[in-house]
Order: structure tokens, then C-alpha cells, then sequence
């Protein structure tokens, strides 16, 4: 939800917080019409892998705006974070986002940037080369009570199939739930739910 504010302009070279969240000269900025994975986020790859998109879209957003932006805006989400477009060296960093797959169009918000995700969908870039939860969806899940406590993400589920484990941005991460009653429990890495008895739910 926005919230209108002063149209505001900041500069200067900003600290990336995440694939579309920066600070530039003490004021957050949320990179208006996209939605980047989560920070911890993994998403498949086309040929069953996993790779860390969340970690890979912070990087990108480094990249793009690390010399320094120009962020317009006049509203502001629930968090008082400024809405803005930010464009670096005359680009539009929030499309680069998109164009290169390292973010989604946020559809719900705004439609600025679906033509650029639809060519990145085609082209198979980025989150777009396997299945990827749109990071809305990671949230909900988290705020139903399956956030993961501290940085251990990875689900241990004991299922009819025996004891798996579901790795954050998989297609049945969201819909796995844990309940610690009945053994389940959670990883904070992948050699430590194999060394506990647990496999790979898509192995």
C-alpha cells in the first residue's frame, strides 16, 4: 500500500539492502513496480538445480546503482520507505532489474514493467530459467507463522516419503509446513539436514 508524500529527489551512492530496497543519504528507498526475491530466497534452475536468485539480486541492484543514483518519488509504503524510480548513468535501474531477471514486475502495484518482464520471461534470464515464487507469496508464508527463526531456512518435512527437506524458493517450499510435534524441524544448511538424516525432496 502507498501513502502519499512531498515528490522528493535524492543522489548520491547508496547502500544496497536488497534486490529492491536502497538507502541513499539516510532516506530507504523502495524501487517503485518491481519486486525482487527475498534475501534468502533460491529458486530452481532449468535443469532441476537451485541457486541463491535473492543473494544473486542484491548483487545485481550492487551493480547497476553501486556509482550512484538519482531516486524520484512521491509516495511512500507503510514502512516510510520513499516509492521512487532510481536511474543510474540514464538508465531506469528498476526495468535493468526486471530486464535482466533479477527482479518481477510488481503487477499489483503497477504495470510499468511487465513488457520488460515478459522479454526476460522469454529470453529464459535470470529467475525466469526455472520455477521462482513470486516473493509476495514468501512473504504471506512467513507472516502465517513459517518464517524461519534466524537465518535457518531450509524445511525439514517428514512426509510418506520419509524425511525431506525443502530448500527456500522451491515450488513446495511455500505449501510445506513444519511442525516440530511430529519431528520436524529446521536446517540452516544442506549438510546439516543430509548429516541428520534428511534428503533432498527433489533428489
Amino acid at each position: 500500500m502507498a501513502f502519499p508524500a512531498a515528490a522528493a529527489t535524492v543522489s548520491g551512492i547508496p547502500r544496497i539492502v536488497d534486490g529492491d530496497t536502497l538507502v541513499v543519504q539516510n532516506t530507504r528507498v523502495r524501487l517503485f513496480g518491481i519486486d525482487a526475491p527475498e534475501a534468502r530466497q533460491r529458486c530452481e534452475t532449468g535443469t532441476g538445480g537451485h541457486w541463491a536468485c535473492g543473494a544473486a539480486a542484491t548483487a545485481a541492484l550492487r551493480e547497476l546503482a553501486g556509482q550512484g543514483v538519482r531516486c524520484t518519488g512521491a509516495q511512500e509504503d507503510r514502512y516510510g520507505r520513499l516509492i521512487a524510480v532510481c536511474r543510474a548513468g540514464g538508465r531506469d535501474i528498476n526495468a535493468e532489474m526486471v530486464r535482466k531477471g533479477a527482479a518481477f514486475a510488481y503487477r499489483k502495484y503497477a504495470r510499468d514493467y511487465v513488457p520488460a518482464e515478459e522479454a526476460a520471461h522469454a529470453a529464459h534470464r535470470g529467475i525466469w530459467q526455472g520455477a521462482a515464487e513470486r516473493p509476495a507469496q514468501v512473504r504471506t508464508e512467513a507472516r502465517k507463522g513459517q518464517e524461519a527463526p534466524g537465518r535457518c531456512a531450509i524445511k525439514g518435512n517428514i512426509s510418506a516419503r520419509g524425511k525431506l527437506y525443502h530448500l527456500p524458493g522451491e515450488r513446495s517450499y511455500g505449501a510445506t509446513r513444519i511442525s516440530t510435534a511430529k519431528g520436524e524441524r529446521w536446517f540452516c544448511s544442506e549438510a546439516e539436514a543430509k548429516a541428520a538424516g534428511w534428503r533432498h525432496a527433489g533428489g
